[in-house]
């Protein structure tokens, strides 16, 4: 996976994806984000929402999705994903079944190199 960015809490990868999708994960393997130290769960809390706030700026989705399961990969981590009424599985979730086929035209590169920028003045 492609890392946007990295510091000594938390790191953020792209999902490969037809939406913007990143994952934001904490460095050291904890389980719950109840686990996490004070400076990790306030760096993961500023990401998120400099995440959010860029993506809407950026792409003006529909919704924001931002999801933190962790069955498969016991370490916190969060999921922030751009929808739109057009991509491939919305309303359903990008696990849920697929709705339709389709090809969105996104400047994801564009927007990962925007996203690394923001990131880098946390």
């Amino acid at each position: 996976m492609e890392v946007v960015y990295e510091n000594s809490f938390i790191y953020v990868e792209v999902e490969k994806s037809q939406i913007p999708w990143l994952k934001i994960f904490s460095t050291k393997k904890y389980k719950e984000l109840s686990d996490c130290d004070k400076e990790t769960k306030q760096n993961i809390f500023n990401a998120l929402e400099i995440v959010e706030k860029e993506m809407i700026a950026y792409f003006n989705p529909e919704k924001i999705n931002i999801a933190s399961f962790g069955n498969y990969l016991p370490q916190v981590h969060f999921h922030i994903m751009a929808r739109f009424v057009d991509d491939s599985y919305f309303p359903e979730p990008m696990w849920g079944t697929k709705q339709r086929e389709t090809n969105l035209e996104l400047d994801l590169d564009g927007f990962y190199t925007k996203i690394a920028g923001e990131l880098a003045k946390i």
